[in-house]
């Protein structure tokens, strides 16, 4: 800042705050949380180097990705942001489970309330079918229609979902 005020990093350092001070335009002085954590997980000299080999432009963001690091760093010192985003992916891969699993219930719905197109002489078929295997007189008029769902075992959707929901994990529990 340069100025009246010093900047929170320069009152954290204990050191004067000059007109061309790097820290300022990004960690204010009525802010000090934000440097402290920043200076803690990575040190004033580190973040110092990093923002001067950065173009002005992209300074500010990349403030924002260091103080977003070191509170990831706080919170999980093993893992840091890594552990949320494995976190996230887990969550992710989980609700595609999920989504699979529901639109196979749509597609089986869908199938079992399907029409098929029944030729005419359909009575035919099925007098000639009991005449020539006894055991196809034992099977009723809706297996022989829908058999795609009977031979995915899936006559309900509760079959799916209802006996085992899915476990929700969490790396921060």
């Amino acid at each position: 800042m340069g100025g009246n005020s010093p900047c929170a990093s320069c009152k954290l350092l204990r050191r004067r705050c000059t007109a061309d001070c790097i820290f300022a335009p990004f960690f204010p002085s009525d802010d000090p949380q934000k440097f402290a954590i920043v200076h803690k997980v990575f040190g004033a000299s580190n973040v110092s180097k990093m923002l001067q080999e950065l173009p002005v432009h992209q300074r500010s963001d990349a403030v924002g990705s260091l103080v977003y690091e070191a509170n990831a760093r706080m919170r999980d010192p093993v893992y840091g942001c890594v552990g949320a985003i494995s976190y996230l992916q887990n969550q992710v891969s989980h609700l595609q489970m999920q989504l699979a699993v529901a639109q196979a219930e749509i597609l089986c719905i869908q199938m079992q309330q399907e029409q098929p197109i029944i030729p005419h002489d359909h009575h035919l078929l099925h007098q000639h079918e009991h005449q020539l295997d006894p055991a196809a007189a034992s099977l009723d008029e809706d297996s022989l229609l829908h058999p795609i769902p009977q031979l995915m075992n899936f006559a309900s959707s509760s079959n799916i979902v209802g006996k085992e929901p899915l476990k929700r994990e969490s790396l921060w529990t």
